[in-house]
């Protein structure tokens, strides 16, 4: 539900005029979603809402789809000719001179940039600076509440105790027949997450030596014996509503004694994600505004100076939310420049990995700051070497 005082202090907080939302047949879904728009609905027609810092909001809705902004606060103007829609856009932000929109400079964040850069020019020519909304639309849509924290913690306890599951069905299979496959292991997973009431927007990742060299690897059938290096990812949330996610990946391999070229490469990964986790616990200490692109940093510098720098080939990390990947900050400063901050209420991955075409290593654990600033690292024990599975 859309809570005016609350949007108006944000704005204020930010130092913004004001707030522009923009949408054309659901090209925005940010802005939706702030504005409390369920998925339903017929849309076809753009629309503006105006938040001012202070004072009523105005709304800008074409003839066709007068109704598309009645379920929020604030007066109504009605276009037909597109020259009675920038001349309303010209009233919205008339008198403003810094106004927030879904907009991120040089398209540097592409998961803020929502507004095309033609409607961008055409509120700029109204003398208006348009700054990025990136961290107002954090606060709606990425802040958890109490509810949401406590679905997270519990989400986090079943994905946790897949690991676990997982661990002993390789065991199992292994010693009574010699190997198992990907694909079995990711069927022991889904059928958890049925029985425990958890839903997932895509099935777990299970990857097996040279497999787990590929990020996004789809998982399939290769034989698992003993002898080989297993990559678990899995992610599921509570099947509720407003649940949110929790995202883990865990290292594991047959047999009693991992080789040192594994190890090694895990002790590089582990120590890059705790440097990630540092940062963040160093800068909320501090009482220091943390952006993204640091956590990034934190980590990325780790692997650099242990030479594995070109192997580290995703971004550090990304929001959780509704979604896997949340609306808030991401832990990147390698495929976009995050300068999002690092919100209270906020969850994010930290998860690096080196890519090597032999194998792959990544450990992913889940941080969420309380609105207290307090720091926590999430469902169950951070993983501090790779699993090893005797058979």
């Amino acid at each position: 539900m859309f809570d005016l005082s609350a949007v108006q202090a944000a704005i204020r907080q930010f130092g913004f005029d004001g707030w522009l939302l923009y949408d054309f047949r659901k090209s925005n879904p940010l802005a939706r979603r702030v504005l409390g728009f369920g998925d339903g609905g017929h849309s076809t027609r753009r629309w503006m809402y105006f938040v001012p810092a202070d004072g009523p909001p105005r709304k800008l809705v074409h003839r066709i789809e007068a109704g598309a902004l009645d379920h929020l606060p604030g007066d109504k103007t009605v276009y037909l000719r597109w020259q009675e829609f920038e001349a309303g856009v010209a009233a919205l932000v008339h008198g403003r001179k810094r106004v927030a929109m879904e907009y991120a400079p040089r398209n540097s964040n592409p998961y803020v940039a929502r507004v095309d850069a033609g409607t961008v020019e055409l509120v700029r020519g109204q003398g208006v600076d348009v700054v990025s909304s990136g961290d107002l639309v954090q606060q709606f849509e990425a802040v958890w509440d109490d509810d949401q924290w406590a679905m997270h913690q519990d989400a986090g306890r079943l994905t946790d105790a897949a690991f676990r599951l997982v661990w002993q069905f390789l065991a199992d299979s292994i010693r009574q027949h010699g190997e198992t496959t990907e694909r079995a292991v990711q069927q022991q997973i889904l059928h958890h997450f049925a029985s425990h009431y958890l839903v997932t927007d895509h099935p777990p990742i299970v990857a097996v030596n040279a497999h787990a060299g590929n990020p996004h690897y789809e998982t399939g059938n290769a034989p698992i014996r003993a002898g080989d290096l297993v990559l678990v990812d899995l992610w599921a949330k509570l099947d509720r509503p407003r649940a949110v996610y929790s995202d883990l990946t865990r290292m594991a391999f047959v047999g009693d004694t991992v080789p040192t070229k594994f190890a090694d490469v895990f002790a590089i990964v582990a120590s890059a994600r705790d440097a990630g986790i540092e940062c963040v616990r160093n800068a909320f200490a501090a009482n220091r505004p943390l952006r993204g692109c640091e956590v990034d940093d934190a980590c990325r510098a780790v692997i650099d100076q242990a030479g594995y720098g070109a192997a580290f080939v995703h971004r550090t990390g990304h929001s959780i939310g509704l979604e896997t990947h949340g609306n808030g900050a991401n832990m990147d400063n390698l495929e976009t420049r995050d300068d999002r901050l690092v919100l209270p209420g906020c969850c994010f991955s930290i998860e690096p990995g080196i890519y090597l075409p032999e194998f792959g290593i990544r450990s992913e654990v889940n941080v969420f700051v309380d609105k207290q600033r307090q720091v926590h690292v999430t469902a169950g024990e951070v993983q501090t070497q790779i699993q090893t599975i005797p058979v």
